[in-house]
């Protein structure tokens, strides 16, 4: 099985090399059937993989493939551990970037368009992109995969530096070299935290491996660290919170969610393939890996657990104003992140991984039609200037109709069973924030429906589109674009029904996820549910539901009824209009307190310690020092021999008047 899970993870490296070094070479065609080609075999292999632990024939492995070095005793190794949680993500991950590689092919046909005549970036940029989109799935591969923290901290990093190339993939575009250099720098903050955590690890454990590591925590559960002055901090709780703040900027958490909208900026496939199975959801995977580190801390957990139902109500807001078409989906993004880390943080870490699952699905289907709409639309974003498109793109109205139903969680769809189990965990935990989070995770259902159907009604329903011109040339998109979103669109039915029983309430994450049983609120929830249709049944009598209906409701009113009524609220209620329309400032807060201040503290070391302090004082103090010293030097250098005479009959008086006294 080793070779098998080392074909896995380096298939999509080998089509990125090949596209990448002689993409020149092979053309075009060479480039996408031998990256696409890659990701389809580590896509078989990991659902033949997740089908073997389904029928049992296959068995944990953990195992290291290279040691790289041995430092005092600390090894660093390349290994992989293949359990449950890893053959779902593996195969997530593979299926959904498949997807998203074959949707390439027509989404970026004619991308020397967007590129000058005269841009040697733009040559060979087909060929560059499926370079980029192979190496994410490796590193994201290789992150999923990893038995230890070394090799977890490299895949961390690998797709950080990948999404930092594809979000600035046209770099023509001053706004994208702005998105993926804020994307780079605010995700450095959240790896600086994760980087102390695992040299917490590293330092108290005396290991990098997994399971050696979680075997030491409890031994380690009392354990004090003094971080400042003589107060003493839980060590456990040190290390969860400080690999939560790499989790939250990889996975776009309040405060460090503002790169994710901006990633916006990179062409629509790699926005499905961040914001869906892979990149985002790093934080969440990671999280729940580390369960047997967190459910020894409970305020880790509460930490986890605010943060999370923050980032799910308040950006899910700023969701209702939006009208750029991708960006009404990447705040979508935001908020489900939220949910996840909801679940995280009351130890229902099944139901976050299921929801991880589901979501991958929808949300890459709602991406990818977003971008197909965007190709009839001649790149056209705006959704005011939409309408009426289900008339012309059949295909693409129906898969995203179901998107939109699993994403608000409508009764039988994937989202459903993942966002429910999430809200009545909530409901059923005593962590400290559970009562806060489980008010706004429900308003949050509301919220979800009303920014999702507004979307759905102004893009789809309605007389047309206004832009006479694009409404002419109106069409569906090609084979090559809608087949992925049929192949989209069945799990974001049907996943969840069939795999709730064993993810949610079965022993699939036996032995996989470690959760105490005071913690245990699934366990509690499913003793009431037999079976999916039991938890349809439990969804009509809980508010959640109906939350989601009103939303939906509401938003067919307005948005296709009373259109006035929109603009009408927007006047009356201007000042929240506005703070969600400006994201709560936190990019003018960022640009001041952090840009404006590097360049205040630059600007002053400049001014007064390069020109000042080193320019002035420094160079041109010594000059003017040596220059002053000649001068006077010169005035006793007279010529005169009776000067010199006198000059050392008074030095000789002088030293013997100095021997006497001494």
């Amino acid at each position: 099985m080793e070779t098998l899970y080392l074909i896995i993870v380096l298939a999509p490296l080998l089509g990125a090399i090949v596209a990448g070094f002689w993409g020149a070479k092979i053309g075009r065609t060479g480039a996408h059937w031998v990256a696409s080609g890659g990701v389809a075999i580590s896509t078989l292999l990991s659902l033949y993989v997740l089908r073997g632990f389904i029928s049992g024939s296959t068995e944990v492995f953990n195992g290291s493939i290279y040691t790289w070095m041995v430092s005092d005793g600390l090894k660093m190794e390349i290994g992989f551990l293949i359990d449950q949680l890893t053959a779902v993500m593996m195969s997530v991950v593979s299926f959904v970037s498949l997807c998203v590689h074959v949707y390439t092919i027509g989404y970026m046909a004619h991308d020397e368009e967007n590129w000058p005549n005269d841009s040697l970036a733009g040559r060979n940029s087909y060929q560059r992109f499926f370079s980029y989109i192979s190496l994410f799935t490796f590193s994201m591969l290789m992150l999923v995969m990893s038995n230890n923290f070394l090799q977890l901290f490299f895949g961390w990093e690998a797709v950080g530096l990948v999404s930092y190339l594809l979000i600035g993939f046209w770099s023509v575009r001053p706004s994208a070299v702005f998105a993926n250099l804020k994307a780079f720098l605010v995700n450095r903050v959240g790896d600086f935290g994760f980087l102390l955590g695992i040299a917490l690890i590293a330092l108290y454990c005396n290991s990098l491996d997994y399971v050696e590591v979680f075997t030491k925590i409890p031994d380690l559960a009392e354990t004090q660290v003094h971080l400042l002055g003589d107060t003493g901090w839980s060590l456990v709780s040190v290390i969860g919170i400080l690999l939560f703040i790499g989790a939250m900027g990889k996975s776009a958490q309040v405060p460090l969610h503002v790169w994710l909208p901006d990633s916006m900026e990179g062409p629509t496939p790699i926005s499905a393939l961040i914001h869906a199975a892979t990149m985002v959801t790093a934080g969440v995977f990671m999280v729940a890996r580390m369960s047997p580190i967190y459910e020894f801390s409970e305020t880790a957990l509460s930490v986890v657990l605010v943060i999370g139902a923050t980032t799910a109500f308040f950006t899910g807001l700023i969701g209702v104003v939006q009208n750029d078409i991708k960006r009404v989906v990447a705040y979508s993004t935001l908020s489900q992140l939220g949910y996840m880390m909801v679940a995280l943080g009351v130890s229902a870490y099944a139901a976050g991984i299921f929801h991880l699952m589901t979501h991958a699905f929808f949300k890459a289907l709602l991406f990818l039609a977003a971008g197909s709409v965007i190709i009839g639309m001649h790149h056209d974003q705006d959704i005011r200037n939409m309408g009426g498109v289900r008339k012309y793109m059949p295909w693409t109205y129906w898969t995203s109709l179901i998107g939109s139903l699993a994403l608000i969680g409508f009764p039988g769809f994937s989202g459903f069973f993942s966002k429910d189990a999430i809200i009545e965990a909530v409901h059923h935990s005593s962590i400290a924030g559970s009562g806060y989070a489980y008010v706004l995770v429900l308003i949050g259902v509301f919220i979800t429906a009303l920014y999702s159907f507004r979307m759905f009604f102004l893009v789809f329903h309605g007389e047309g589109p206004r832009d006479h011109h694009a409404k002419s040339h109106l069409k569906e998109s090609p084979k090559v674009v809608t087949v992925p979103l049929v192949l989209l669109a069945i799990p974001s039915v049907g996943i969840g029904y069939l795999t709730m029983d064993s993810m949610l309430f079965g022993e699939w994450f036996k032995n996989v996820l470690f959760v105490l049983p005071q913690h245990d609120t699934l366990a509690e929830l499913g003793k009431g549910l037999h079976g999916p249709n039991s938890m349809i049944a439990h969804g009509f009598m809980g508010p959640a539901l109906y939350l989601a209906l009103a939303g939906l409701v509401i938003a067919w009113i307005i948005y296709t009824k009373m259109p006035g009524v929109a603009e009408s609220i927007k006047t009356r209620f201007e000042p929240l209009y506005r703070t969600l329309d400006k994201k709560y400032w936190f990019d003018e807060i960022y640009q001041f307190l952090f840009a404006g201040g590097s360049r205040g503290l630059g600007n002053t070391l400049w001014s007064k310690g390069d020109r000042f302090i080193i320019d002035s004082v420094i160079i041109n103090g010594s000059a003017r020092t040596v220059v002053r010293i000649a001068d006077w030097a010169r005035t006793i250098q007279t010529g005169y021999l009776f000067h010199y005479a006198i000059a050392m009959i008074l030095g000789l008086l002088l030293l013997l008047t100095w021997f006497v006294i001494a």
